[in-house]
């Protein structure tokens, strides 16, 4: 029995020891004659005769003992799986009240689970919904950003040009070869101001004469050459001219031979000619004073809010929308658009955990909502530096970074500005 209920139960192989009865077997077959034997001579059983009897002890021997496994195939998966099934509906069936009741009890605690997360999220990442004064909300919004971004002082337009600086420029003839001399910039030196101070009328000259990638890297102590005249300087390439260099920017013939003191209308791969008059394309221009920013969420993001008149998601009423918003997980680091000066960090009611930059070219950005702010009052940083993670504190319903620029002191669309 011990035998038949292991190979029932167990799939692991099992050493017995039972005794060995083959030599009393084959001892008995040698003493007492055969049936067939019997029946043709009956003599040979007599009652005349006796048997000795001789004690045995059996031989024990060791043998293993596994379960038997049937060969797989299809039919007798599904035979089991079916058996199986309908064990388990019978058992549900039996057990109607008490696996119903085990349901509701498992459904309530997944949702009481689920409300306190919901409820530990919303104390940990909202300030509460805030309610407005009776004045209007872009009026209230504006006056607070205001307070946080301080207003540049730029004095170039879009192309480069220096606001009022025909009238302090001394004429500019182009008809004398261009000359040089070097200044080292002093300590609150801006590009246009020493673009001023030499009578150079766009700030595009000081950028490609010295190859400035970037005007907020420019440090005191550092040398520039500065040109008698406007103009930008050219690498000639493969293939051009001089006429197909004079039309493609604009200026005269003879204005650029008189410069370059050129004789010859040769020119090699290579060399260098200087543009009077030229100014950079603003794409070049936008790059090099810091004008081209980037997104501040590089991970996965949905734009929902966009910047202008909305109906608010929380008031349920008209309202001008400061910003544009990007929505993504809580914990997305935010990085900054562009380097600069971290002007403000802090926390209020309405934007939350905010930090506004300064970028020292009349803009200012602001980021808001973030769970976590990771720089500090007055670090300088570059452009795609981790400055906080994505959160929903302050006016909001959901995790999302809400992103507000100034420029020159005024509010602009983001979009304007992102890349």
């Amino acid at each position: 029995m011990e035998i038949i209920s292991y190979v029932g139960k167990s799939s692991r192989s099992r050493k017995f020891v039972m005794p060995d009865f083959s030599a009393f077997s084959n001892g008995i077959s040698s003493v007492i004659p055969k049936f067939s034997t019997l029946k043709k001579r009956p003599h040979i059983f007599s009652t005349e005769k006796t048997f000795t009897y001789q004690p045995f002890s059996p031989e024990l021997k060791s043998f293993d003992v596994q379960k038997v496994r049937k060969p797989f195939n299809i039919k007798s998966l599904l035979t089991i799986v079916g058996h199986s099934v309908t064990l388990v509906q019978d058992y549900i069936y039996d057990n109607s009240k008490r696996c119903f009741s085990v349901f509701l009890i498992s459904a309530a605690l997944v949702a009481a689970g689920f409300g306190i997360y919901k409820a530990a999220y919303r104390f940990i990442n909202f300030t509460g919904a805030i309610s407005l004064p009776s004045e209007d909300s872009l009026e209230v919004l504006n006056k607070l950003m205001a307070s946080f971004a301080l207003e540049g002082t730029v004095d170039y337009d879009e192309s480069g040009k220096i606001f009022n600086s025909d009238s302090v420029s001394k004429v500019q003839e182009f008809t004398q070869p261009v000359t040089y001399q070097n200044y080292t910039v002093k300590s609150g030196d801006t590009i246009s101001g020493i673009a001023r101070k030499f009578g150079l009328t766009n700030i595009s000259t000081l950028i490609s004469v010295n190859d400035i990638g970037n005007v907020r890297q420019l440090a005191a102590g550092q040398k520039l050459k500065i040109p008698s005249i406007d103009g930008i300087v050219y690498t000639v390439k493969p293939g051009d001219t001089l006429d197909g260099i004079v039309k493609k920017n604009g200026i005269r013939l003879d204005a650029l031979l008189d410069v370059n003191e050129l004789y010859s209308e040769t020119l090699t791969k290579g060399q260098q000619l200087f543009l009077p008059g030229a100014s950079l394309d603003q794409k070049t221009l936008k790059t090099a004073m810091g004008d081209r920013f980037i997104i501040p969420i590089q991970a996965k993001f949905r734009w929902t809010s966009p910047y202008g008149w909305r109906i608010d998601p929380i008031a349920n009423v008209r309202s001008f929308h400061t910003g544009t918003d990007m929505a993504c997980p809580t914990g997305t680091p935010v990085v900054a658009a562009m380097s600069g000066k971290i002007s403000t960090t802090g926390i209020n009611r309405v934007y939350g955990n905010y930090v506004i930059i300064d970028h020292g070219n009349g803009y200012q950005t602001l980021y808001a909502h973030m769970s976590k702010i990771i720089v500090s009052k007055g670090q300088w940083i570059s452009q795609g530096t981790r400055i906080g993670l994505v959160g929903s504190t302050g006016y909001s319903t959901g995790p999302h970074l809400h992103f507000t620029v100034y420029k020159n002191g005024k509010m602009i669309d983001p979009m304007t500005i992102l890349k």
